[in-house]
């Protein structure tokens, strides 16, 4: 209870000062993150995740200490180099990006491994603080580091925020963008610059191999929550401040097993496990693209797709007799799905109802079996017109969309095939006549 007290309270200074780096590299990695996933490059952030430790030991190498700066800027030049490769060696016709970006990313990370294996030799090697890139290190993080962190990050918010319109138009419609003369290369390299920038940033937090999950993650999980890109770029960034805050306070908090004698629970596996997390709970929950509203979604379809065929099939076998109101058999209609489920939905709805004689359509039923009928011919008449279906195909095909033809679109095929506001189009292919059966059962 007081561990939690002190977090709450920001009593600790390390804490402060880790919670200060984290969350703000969380921001900022969610807002390039959009943009680096919609434009494809999102692996490219991995190549230059893995440049960069070569990049920080060659600093190392050449100014003989491990101040912080030092080693970012080295990882920054290093990183640069990588993406400027990358994107050179997507003019080579017969290389392929995802094998430039995997030859990369191997290539740069082992080349870092035995660089760190040389400097952990060199006298006082140990004490640089090399390794910590790997999986980073963020629980000795300093007020430094935190500012350093905050400078990147505010940087990158606001190259987005003042040129969103533009990477927009570049992240979804590139050509245009060139027609209208915009500098579309230019804008490709400063994205790929803000993807280094968060990368470099977030190497003492998470390190290397997890930088790449903040990129990631956090963008690919707000695309579950919104269709805008502006609502997705704020969404990512909380996201990745949640996740970070979440993680950070974990980390403080848990005591780690006894059996490990550790002190503690790594803070950037664990930012990154919070964001797989909220991934994990996005992909199920979101409102509009969740699996859980997906899902529900698809079983509404087919249970209105299945009323729908119902209605259809009783008014196309009482058309001929010319009375909508007759009675009818569930077991003499042409459909094999028809079943007494669909019959009891329909009478739960007031579409249908039974008396002696069998099952009626009600008015209301009527009405909407005229509804359904119409939209179905109409859409056969426009496929048989306008797409050369034969009209011995077209009620398959008819099947497969007119359950989702808005308003709209039917009035637009009645003005396309000039039928009046009240006729009821005939059905361009022979309707099977009514199969004789018993009725089903009240």
């Amino acid at each position: 209870m007081e561990a939690w007290l002190r977090l709450v309270t920001l009593q600790d200074a390390n804490t402060r000062v880790v919670l200060l780096g984290t969350m703000v590299l969380g921001v900022a990695c969610g807002v390039v993150g959009v943009l680096a996933g919609l434009r494809r490059r999102a692996l490219a952030g991995d190549a230059v995740a893995h440049a960069a430790l070569p990049g920080v030991c060659v600093a190392y190498f050449a100014f003989g200490d491990g101040h912080f700066g030092t080693l970012l800027l080295g990882a920054l030049a290093v990183g640069l180099l990588a993406a400027a490769g990358i994107s050179a060696a997507r003019a080579v016709p017969r290389v392929k990006e995802d094998a430039v970006t995997a030859i990369a990313i191997g290539g740069f990370f082992g080349a870092g491994l035995v660089l760190s294996r040389m400097a952990q030799d060199r006298p006082g090697g140990h004490r640089a603080g090399l390794d910590g890139f790997i999986f980073g290190k963020a629980a000795s993080m300093v007020a430094s580091d935190a500012w350093t962190i905050l400078a990147v990050a505010a940087v990158v918010v606001f190259v987005v925020a003042v040129l969103r319109k533009e990477f927009t138009l570049l992240c979804f419609d590139q050509s245009f963008a060139v027609g209208l003369g915009w500098p579309v290369r230019w804008l490709d390299q400063l994205l790929m610059l803000l993807v280094c920038l968060c990368v470099v940033a977030g190497l003492p937090a998470v390190g290397v191999v997890l930088v790449v999950a903040l990129l990631v993650i956090p963008a690919a999980a707000a695309r579950f929550w919104t269709h805008r890109i502006r609502t997705m770029l704020v969404v990512a960034a909380f996201l990745g401040a949640i996740s970070a805050l979440v993680g950070t306070a974990v980390s403080a908090i848990l005591p780690a097993p006894a059996a490990t004698g550790a002190r503690g629970w790594p803070t950037g596996p664990l930012v990154v496990l919070v964001a797989a997390t909220l991934f994990t709970v996005s992909l199920l929950a979101a409102p509009d693209r969740g699996l859980v509203a997906r899902a529900v979604r698809a079983w509404g379809m087919r249970r209105r797709v299945a009323l729908q065929h119902l209605l259809r099939d009783v008014y196309e076998r009482l058309e001929a007799a010319g009375d909508l109101g007759a009675a009818w058999t569930p077991l003499s209609l042409s459909r094999k799905r028809v079943d007494g489920v669909v019959v009891a939905r329909a009478r739960a709805a007031g579409l249908v109802q039974r008396d002696a004689e069998g099952w009626r359509l009600t008015d209301r039923g009527q009405a909407e079996a005229r509804r359904v009928v119409r939209a179905h011919r109409l859409w056969e008449l426009w496929l048989i017109e306008h797409a050369d279906i034969a009209p011995d195909h077209v009620d398959r095909d008819a099947d497969e969309l007119e359950h989702v033809l808005p308003p709209s679109v039917l009035a637009a095929l009645e003005a396309r095939l000039r039928q009046g506001a009240a006729t009821m189009p005939a059905s361009p292919h022979p309707i099977m006549p009514a199969a004789p059966g018993p009725g089903l059962a009240p």
